[in-house]
């Protein structure tokens, strides 16, 4: 027995090391995974954000440019 032991154990150490890396790359893989979730709900509502934004200042622009024709019209009578 210790001498099948003796002569096997470097590929039972490699196996178990195989399995050791593989369980590593799933979790890593799961990890990058729940990272790319995570960075795709920021990149929406960072979109979300600058829309508002946007939409405030054309808001803001639009006034201004009301207020502008009003100014214009007003001097030329």
């Amino acid at each position: 027995m210790s001498n099948l032991l003796l002569t096997y154990w470097p590929m039972l150490a490699a196996f178990v090391g195989f399995l050791v890396w593989l369980i590593r790359l799933e979790s890593r893989s799961i990890e990058n995974s729940k990272e790319i979730k995570r960075l795709w709900n920021q990149r929406k509502e960072d979109l979300e954000a600058a829309k508002a934004a946007r939409d405030e200042t054309n808001s803001i622009l639009h006034e201004i440019q009301k207020d502008i024709k009003d100014l214009i019209a007003k001097v030329g009578k």
